[in-house]
């Protein structure tokens, strides 16, 4: 039974006219002899949601121009993470970046400053200009980060050096292409900052 006890020289909600004494003397009896749990229903009480679980710890990284020794690391964090091995490909960038002397270089990696700790990530770029009318911009090519250090900030903290070494040659433009259906490198740029550019990319198979 639900009574209105807001006021009770007015009307009750339930009866048409005013309470009767002997009622309401009844009630307020019963309501006394009532425990606190029978007087009111209860309202279930939510259990907070559990917090998130903190990002994996690390120590902050040491980013370093990449090394011939690098080499296999970097080869095996690409396979990982791309499905496919491109050894040539790898060996072939990082001669260039050794013959290209009194510049920035622009092939970095994070390791620990632990002993034989794995590679933890790098990031490939290229300054380009005036390829179909484009200013001079720095270009990321790759950018990896070993799955075990994954939200930890590090991929941000690859970014930015490459973009340090980019406004050193001059430039202030960052630019890269991502895959349609790569969503998880997608929000990673797009958290850093980067939106859509003024160039479309067009393609057409011309068979082998």
């Amino acid at each position: 039974m639900v009574l209105s006890y807001e006021n009770t020289d007015s009307q009750s909600s339930v009866f048409p006219g005013p309470v009767p004494r002997m009622l309401k003397d009844t009630v307020v009896q019963r309501e006394a002899s009532q425990q606190p749990s029978q007087r009111w229903p209860s309202q279930p009480v939510e259990a907070e949601p559990p917090a998130p679980a903190p990002a994996p710890a690390r120590r902050r990284a040491l980013i370093r121009p990449a090394r011939a020794a690098d080499l296999p690391a970097i080869i095996r964090l690409d396979a990982e993470v791309t499905g496919m091995a491109k050894e040539d490909y790898w060996r072939d960038q990082l001669a260039r970046c050794v013959k290209r002397r009194g510049a920035p270089p622009l092939f970095l990696v994070a390791t620990s400053t632990e002993a034989g700790a794995p590679l933890l990530g790098f990031v490939l770029g290229e300054v380009r200009a005036w390829e179909f009318g484009s200013e001079p911009c720095g270009w990321v090519y790759a950018i990896a980060v070993n799955p075990s250090v994954r939200q930890s900030g590090l991929g941000a903290e690859l970014l930015e050096a490459m973009a340090l070494r980019f406004r050193d040659r001059g430039v202030g433009k960052v630019r890269t292409m991502v895959a349609r259906d790569d969503r998880l490198l997608l929000l990673f740029f797009r958290a850093a900052g980067m939106t859509t550019g003024p160039y479309l990319e067009l393609a057409k198979d011309i068979g082998n």
